[in-house]
């Protein structure tokens, strides 16, 4: 993918990945448009130069409110980031986590989709772009206190590898990033485990660069999620990871 003179539009790109990324595509020299939900947020990318749109991928009329207004003010927009997630805890004993169910669903998958959708019609016109899904080490390597969370993100990888079916041969790509633990800046002390935001956003556009550019986008940090089915190491990993259970109130014994 050539990184250089695109016009890339991130949704949910106001804050961790997506706005690191944001800044690497205009680094590349590609016109960036970031869409969310914070306006403190958008505001304080408005001052950085890049084009903003409020956007709740939750709400279709909002969705639909902002696809007019970015091809109205980009109408030679040839690529689309869906980056918008939710991350939370569950704990299945309790019927009440049906609520962060919902939420992660409606926030992760179908805000995906209201997206996709919402941009499909341009880019097949335009006969040349890409969309970029956004996924997780976790929808192939489940951590068991977040569950949605990794149902919604193995959905949203089985989706874009339709997508991808589907627009074979309308000259729009889909790839798929899938991001292992990343740690924002001083967070690395939470999680050990997480890769520096600067190191892996430079390996994220590096593979992007790439030509063809990947199906998926794997930093090396997350090849042994992907792949734990077929290294043997997937229930291992799985039972290492099911002590974080531990976090869940009630669940400390």
């Amino acid at each position: 993918m050539d990184l250089t003179n695109r016009t890339v539009l991130i949704v949910g790109g106001t804050s961790g990945i997506g706005r690191e990324l944001a800044h690497r595509f205009a680094a590349a020299g590609s016109t960036v448009a970031v869409g969310g939900r914070s306006e403190k947020a958008l505001a304080q990318l408005a001052g950085e130069g890049f084009g903003t749109f409020t956007v709740d991928v939750t709400d279709d009329a909002s969705v639909t409110r902002a696809r007019d207004a970015v091809l109205a003010r980009h109408p030679e927009l040839d690529t689309v980031v869906t980056m918008s997630g939710v991350m939370l805890l569950e704990d299945l004993r309790d019927p009440a986590h049906f609520e962060a169910a919902r939420t992660t669903v409606d926030t992760n998958l179908l805000g995906t989709i209201r997206v996709i959708d919402a941009f499909t019609p341009h880019l097949v016109r335009r006969g040349a772009g890409a969309f970029v899904t956004v996924t997780s080490g976790i929808a192939f390597l489940p951590f068991p206190p977040m569950p949605t969370y990794a149902a919604s993100k193995a959905a949203v990888h089985a989706y874009s590898e339709a997508l991808r079916a589907q627009l074979a041969g309308a000259g729009v790509e889909v790839v798929e990033l899938v991001p292992p633990a990343v740690a924002m800046a001083g967070q690395q002390k939470v999680n050990p485990h997480a890769l520096p935001l600067d190191g892996f956003a430079t390996e994220v556009m590096d593979l992007l660069a790439e030509n063809p550019t990947p199906h998926e986008i794997l930093v090396k940090g997350v090849h042994m999620h992907r792949w734990a089915e077929r290294d043997g190491t997937y229930d291992d990993l799985v039972a290492q990871r099911s002590k974080a259970l531990a976090m869940l109130p009630g669940r400390e014994g």
